[in-house]
């Protein structure tokens, strides 16, 4: 017993290795109180407007109303980070994000709140967050000294999204039954100290200026040119637009399935989303653990069809217990497809494009989500939420197995390019090595 505790507490401390860079390791602890409060806000407002027009049509708007602005925003965002400084880019939409949440527990605790007020609302968000997202993402590989740190770094970083999603839920849900919607947004506003706060505390290395000279427009097209004429980036970011579109979605749908599926309230619909989170958390607990990029190809296709085979399993469950089960294992294959796509990306695209590829990445994921948003509120309301929630996941094992099909060829593309970086050793062992190991970026 004692032989095997050292080396169990060395592959946790292996899981955990990024947070020995002490600028991730303040950007952890900030955005782990942020995203609580981000959560809670998320949590409150669809069941505030689920409370107050009982429309799963107007659920599906709400939401779209906050994620179309990254649609047409990001591609700008992405190129001002290649250009500016990301840290204050982070600082700025943190503060507007602070103000929109205050203005949100206002209206609500005073009576005044409308379903009009709270679209607008969660349209500025939107904006902020398409500012906020690419350069978040870009951000993590300036705070990582090491960059074979890099891939654990980025699990870390989903780690703090779907803590946070466990935590965030359940706490909303006792606030909501016990205080109202508007406290949660009150908190959720308090909560943007602490990550302004750990921004101005980094000590971050000045980046060479983007280039001058050139348009934002131009910019744009260098990075399409770029990001989707490189097929492995190209197909990564194509997966997780099918997943954004069809599945990604179901969470709207939420509410729709506590109150009149499984005939819950709040409550029930608090453990439904913390269940994803706690799913999503053991994903990225997997991830962390991985010791290299190598294999991540087949848990792609795998955790992909995972989520599509669950998201099916759920569209036909009746209790309570069964659904939330469910989830778990929803949200481990959502966040594994998703973070191993964001770790592939990272690892093979150029430095003085990442911002703007990430910000194509982030139109992949939250900018096709106001479509599906739309369509599932649309497709709810004609067939119901069940029977959309199964065609989502349908679709997602139909892609899956797509994807694994292509797994070979986009093999053949990626192995030169980690040759050349050290990931593959450049020996017949490693070659065969690479060859047991397929992966979209490999």
């Amino acid at each position: 017993m004692h032989a095997s505790r050292p080396k169990s507490l060395g592959g946790f401390r292996h899981g955990l290795r990024s947070l020995r860079h002490r600028n991730f390791r303040l950007f952890f602890m900030g955005q782990g109180v942020s995203l609580v409060g981000t959560w809670m806000q998320s949590v409150a407002t669809s069941w505030l407007v689920f409370r107050m027009t009982h429309s799963e049509f107007m659920l599906g708007i709400v939401a779209f109303a906050g994620q179309v602005p990254i649609l047409f925003i990001s591609p700008f965002a992405g190129v001002l980070g290649d250009r500016v400084n990301r840290r204050y880019i982070l600082i700025a939409v943190q503060a507007v994000a602070m103000a929109q949440a205050f203005t949100l527990a206002a209206l609500t605790l005073t009576g005044a709140v409308r379903v009009w007020q709270i679209a607008l609302l969660a349209a500025l968000l939107g904006v902020t967050n398409a500012f906020e997202m690419p350069s978040r993402h870009a951000f993590v590989v300036e705070m990582i000294g090491d960059k074979a740190d890099l891939g654990n770094a980025i699990a870390l970083n989903s780690g703090i999204f779907n803590g946070s999603r466990l935590i965030g839920p359940a706490i909303a849900g006792i606030v909501v039954a016990r205080a109202g919607e508007g406290v949660c947004f009150a908190l959720n506003g308090a909560s943007y100290v602490a990550a302004m706060a750990v921004f101005i505390m980094m000590t971050i290395k000045t980046r060479p200026e983007g280039r001058k000279g050139t348009t934002f427009l131009s910019e744009i097209k260098d990075g399409l040119f770029y990001a989707f004429g490189f097929r492995p980036i190209r197909d990564l970011i194509a997966t997780v637009a099918l997943i954004s579109l069809v599945a990604m979605s179901f969470p709207v749908l939420l509410p729709i399935f506590a109150g009149s599926v499984l005939g819950g309230d709040s409550h029930t619909y608090g453990f439904l989303v913390a269940a994803t989170g706690a799913g999503a958390l053991a994903g990225v607990a997997f991830l962390a653990m991985r010791r290299s990029v190598l294999g991540l190809g087949r848990v792609i296709s795998a955790a992909l069809v995972l989520f599509g085979a669950t998201l099916i399993a759920f569209s036909f469950s009746r209790t309570a217990a069964l659904s939330t089960g469910i989830l778990v294992l929803t949200g481990f294959g959502m966040i594994t497809t998703m973070a191993s796509c964001n770790t592939m990306v990272q690892t093979l695209v150029d430095e003085d494009k990442r911002g703007r590829v990430m910000s194509f990445y982030i139109m992949a994921v939250m900018g096709t989500a106001p479509l599906g948003s739309i369509l599932a509120g649309s497709v709810s309301s004609a067939i119901g939420a069940p029977d959309t929630v199964l065609c989502g996941g349908a679709l997602c094992v139909l892609g899956g197995i797509v994807f694994a099909l292509r797994l070979p060829s986009l093999r053949r593309v990626v192995r030169p390019i980690y040759h050349r970086m050290g990931i593959v050793p450049d020996d017949a062992a490693g070659i065969q090595a690479a060859d047991e190991l397929p992966g979209p970026p490999e």
